[in-house]
């Protein structure tokens, strides 16, 4: 069933034809604040101050989390609709067409680059689509603001629909709708002309000039002002009945009298407007968004703002900064008489330095005309002359290639019909904030997209004759344009070279990069275009950009580039700034980054060239000691009763995390996930085997709470390699019993048992008790998991004793909760309860709360045996509190399980299915495959 989203009135939803409630105003703020950036991921601190603003509840993340439930639960009969959670926050993907505000700003970006009768019709069907005032009853500092910005939208296509309406001669339709917004807004200028031009072809001249004395009158009286130079221009056309101004009258077009801003005299001799804008690509690929940006951002040319408006362009090298705003730029020029100015302004390129303000503003006023002798000496009265010249002109100039704002200051124009386009790498946050420029910040293509523009390139038959191959291509060039454009070109123009031989030649780690030059095009060469920003740093930010080199992960939080960096977090933060700044990383939330894959092997250049081994070999130590000490930190808290390997104190200079709770670690965990499993291979490959075996030692309860067998097999069985290389007889034995609980999840129980055999006797060489234990343990459940209780029990009995000799009450705790847990697998239920029970007492008394929740888990286990159901309801509520405190969520989910099969033997069905909903909504959200498994309880109890 198709879904339906409406914020532009009350906030809505249907599924079909059916309305659904969306609940209390909060809920429906939540749903409008994740509607409004539809695709894209809002972060739960996004959420928050949206939701609340500066008065946040303490709880204000759990708060989210079940709002965000019951939304799931509103959108979920609808197939077209997801709310999914996404690292720090959430994203909400359905068609952008089946949101309202979003149909609406899409019908306003085609209706601008459409004919005056199509636009017609299209202004109207989105006008049409408003039902009162957005949003409804959310209220919040966010809403507000939304609000204010909507109604501004909303005024500016009724304005642009009005002037295409004009042009056709919709005057007398227009006039009730008109008037009523000029009393609405009594100082909106083109809104006043649009009201005296309809009112003067309807034959109600007396009125047209009342309007306009009424608009001066209270502009003087309310601003000090006379009305602008458009308007009074306007007016004195309709005193003397200007001809022009009737198109069945004068037979020309009326698109130049509608808003009476061109002088009616001819003007005089001049020189050519210039049109300077560059060639540019045919077809722009995978760039709507932007383009549609790009119109809402210039709209503001049509609001009279007395001020020329700018729009910043912003973006890593090569990813199609100045192909976006020239392919515009071409699209709109019509809307620009008086000409379209281009300059490179140089700022980041092979030229000794950025072109200086001066001598840019000096090649400006030549490109309109002023002479040699006109032309002032200092840079001041340059800047003046051009802000003079273009003070009662429509220009639109594009700087391409800004450095800083400060090189772009002096040559902003002087007139209120002036657009300007700024691209730079940098974001140029100084235009932004003394000249309220609006920022547009590019990013690279999405994999279709980058895949379209592969093809367009290189042409279809030669893509079709290789799709694996193209794919492989388009995923090295990750999404950049300039990469899949050279690619391409290399392609075209070397139609004998399979594109299975240009991907080989990507994927080499040390040359990758040359496979992106072009030897007669500087401007096209990968390699030289991000050497420009790497040039432009400063040292410190050089160093660490290289540093990043060695990290494996496109993305990373600041502790770990301090840890490479060896510096303070908060240093590490300005010098990261700038990197960004640079447009050499992406910002993911507060304290995490994104390096690009070709800027990452980019890095790695920069650091076998410019830093010594001695540095590079320092910063990898410094990076795996980061992620190793953090990652135990975490799982301590994910398995507080597991006894941690002995690891050498951190390097100096890394930076160890630290966790607040069950949440924190496992966020951080998920968050870091492809990290640390490429980081295991990178320190087995690198010469760090300790490393190597204590990462893959520390992600088991990660790997197995999340069903990742293939992956908790690969690190170990990579963990086990480095073990032995090193020759490491504690690794070797960690690694083995690792390798065989991940063999075992996976059901591959006799290989897990071989593995556990020779693991046992290696623990008993080295005369470690707490290895013997937990393989025993182990052991233990690889038995149980054969059918062999009897000497899965016989092994348990084992693991007591081995953690007795050794000292660790935890661990004695955990062997009586298995040793009773094996006595209910033989049917011995009551000995069960009593080995049970003292498991629980015992993790009481040494404040073990996870165990505490196994042994409730087990308790419950055997009071089912005897058929005391509504006992075990009662434990497994005991436990499922304790997983719940914990944040355990999925052992949340395997209790809310357990928990539905005992409501379910009590005759609570409904009870029981709610138990079964909550236990799959816990796995789908962490994608585990147990969801399968309980999908099918669900199904037999409904």
């Amino acid at each position: 069933m198709s879904t339906w989203f409406g914020l532009l009135g009350g906030v809505e939803v249907r599924v079909g034809t059916r309305p659904v409630a969306v609940g209390h105003a909060r809920q429906q703020c939540v749903l409008a604040a994740l509607l409004t950036d539809t695709g894209r991921l809002v972060t739960l601190g996004q959420l928050a101050d949206r939701v609340w603003g500066e008065r946040q509840p303490q709880r204000a993340r759990a708060a989210l989390h079940s709002y965000l439930s019951r939304l799931r639960r509103v959108v979920a009969p609808a197939e077209d609709v997801t709310v999914e959670r996404q690292g720090p926050g959430y994203l909400l993907r359905v068609d952008p067409d089946a949101v309202d505000l979003h149909r609406f700003r899409g019908l306003v970006g085609r209706a601008r680059s459409a004919d005056d009768p199509r636009a017609v019709e299209l202004y109207e069907e989105a006008l049409g689509l408003w039902r009162g005032e957005p949003f409804g009853v959310v209220e919040s500092a966010w809403a507000d603001d939304m609000r204010a910005a909507l109604r501004q939208e909303r005024l500016v296509a009724e304005l642009e629909r009005n002037d295409a309406a004009l042009r056709q001669g919709g005057h007398e339709r227009l006039l009730s709708r008109l008037s009523a917004r000029a009393t609405e807004y009594p100082l909106d200028e083109r809104l006043a002309e649009q009201l005296m031009l309809a009112l003067y072809r309807s034959g109600r001249t007396a009125d047209a000039l009342d309007t306009y004395t009424r608009l001066r009158r209270q502009v003087a009286e309310e601003l000090g002002v006379d009305p602008s130079e458009p308007i009074r221009r306007l007016h004195r056309r309709i005193l003397s009945r200007d001809a022009t101004l009737d198109p069945a009258r004068s037979g020309t077009s009326v698109a130049a009298p509608l808003t009476g801003r061109t002088t009616a005299p001819p003007p005089p001799p001049s020189p050519p407007s210039p049109r300077q804008l560059p060639l540019t690509v045919r077809s722009l690929i995978g760039r709507d968004r932007e383009l549609t940006a790009l119109e809402t951002q210039s709209a503001e040319l049509s609001l009279g703002a007395g001020t020329a408006v700018v729009i910043t362009v912003s973006g890593l090298a090569g990813v199609g900064k100045t192909t976006l705003a020239l392919s515009w730029a071409r699209r709109v020029m019509d809307r620009f008489p008086d000409g379209q100015l281009y300059l490179d302004l140089r700022g980041f390129g092979p030229a000794e330095a950025p072109m200086a303000p001066a001598e840019a503003v000096h090649r400006l006023l030549d490109a309109l005309g002023v002479g040699p002798d006109r032309m002032p000496a200092d840079a001041d009265g340059k800047a003046a002359l051009f802000r003079s010249l273009t003070a009662d002109r429509r220009l639109l100039l594009v700087l391409d290639n800004a450095r800083d704002a400060d090189q772009v200051g002096p040559l902003l124009p002087g007139g209120a019909g002036c657009l300007v386009l700024v691209t730079s790498r940098r974001l140029l946050a100084g235009l932004v904030a003394r000249f309220q420029a609006q920022p547009l910040a590019l990013g690279t293509l999405t994999a279709p997209e980058a895949r379209e523009l592969a093809v367009s390139r290189m042409g279809a038959a030669r893509a079709a004759a290789e799709p694996d191959a193209l794919d492989d291509l388009v995923g090295h060039c990750a999404g950049l344009p300039l990469a899949l454009s050279v690619a391409a070109a290399r392609a075209l123009t070397n139609p004998e070279m399979p594109l299975r031989s240009l991907v080989d030649e990507l994927r080499d780690q040390d040359h990758g990069l040359r496979a992106l030059a072009v030897p007669d095009g500087r401007d096209s060469d990968v390699s030289a275009v991000f050497s420009w920003s790497y040039r432009a740093l400063s040292p410190g930010a050089a160093r660490i950009f290289r540093l990043l080199a060695p990290h494996p992960g496109p993305e990373f939080a600041l502790p770990a580039a301090a840890s490479l960096a060896g510096a303070s977090p908060a240093a590490t933060r300005v010098l990261l700034e700038e990197l960004t700044d640079a447009g050499l990383l992406q910002r993911r939330g507060a304290d995490r980054h994104l390096l690009h894959d070709l800027l990452h092997a980019y890095a790695g250049t920069r650091l076998a060239a410019d830093e010594p081994a001695s540095g590079r070999h320092a910063a990898e130590h410094r990076l795996l000691d980061h992620y190793l000490h953090t990652a135990q930190a975490a799982d301590r808290i994910l398995d507080e009763h597991r006894d941690p390997v002995a690891m050498d104190p951190p390097h100096p200079g890394s930076q160890v995390r630290d966790f607040a709770g069950h949440e924190e670690a496992s966020g951080w965990f998920t968050a870091e996930h492809a990290t640390l499993l490429a980081l295991v291979d990178r320190a087995a490959a690198a010469g760090f085997p300790g490393h190597a075996w204590r990462l893959a030692w520390t992600l088991s309860t990660h790997l197995q709470r999340r069903g990742s067998w293939d992956e908790w097999r690969h690190v170990q069985d990579t963990a086990l390699r480095a073990a032995h290389h090193a020759d490491d007889a504690y690794g070797i034995a960690h690694s083995r019993h690792g390798l065989a609980v991940a063999l075992s999840w996976s059901g591959r129980h006799d290989e897990a048992r071989t593995l556990l055999d020779d693991a046992l006797v290696r623990y008993a060489r080295l005369a470690d008790e707490t290895g013997q234990a937990h393989t025993r343990r182990t052991l233990s459940w690889v038995s149980q998991k054969q059918g062999r209780d009897a000497e899965a029990l016989a092994h348990a009995v084992a693991t007591l004793r081995h953690y007795t000799a050794a000292g660790f009450p935890p661990g004695r705790a955990s062997a009586l909760n298995v040793i009773g847990w094996c006595q209910s697998l033989l049917g011995r239920h009551r000995q069960a309860l009593t080995a049970c029970r003292h498991a629980l007492a015992l993790f009481e008394q040494v404040g073990n709360r996870t165990g505490q929740a196994y042994s409730w888990d087990s308790l419950a286990y055997a009071h089912r045996g005897l058929g005391q159901h509504a006992d075990a309801v009662v434990c497994l509520r005991h436990s499922l509190r304790l997983f719940t405190e914990l944040g355990d969520r999925y052992y949340q989910a395997d209790t809310l399980t357990s928990l539905g099969d005992g409501l379910g033997a009590v005759g609570d069905h409904a009870g029981a299915r709610a138990a079964y909903q909550d236990a799959l909504r816990v796995l789908e959200a962490l994608g585990h495959p147990d969801a399968d498994r309980v999908r099918e309880r669900l199904r037999a109890a409904s």
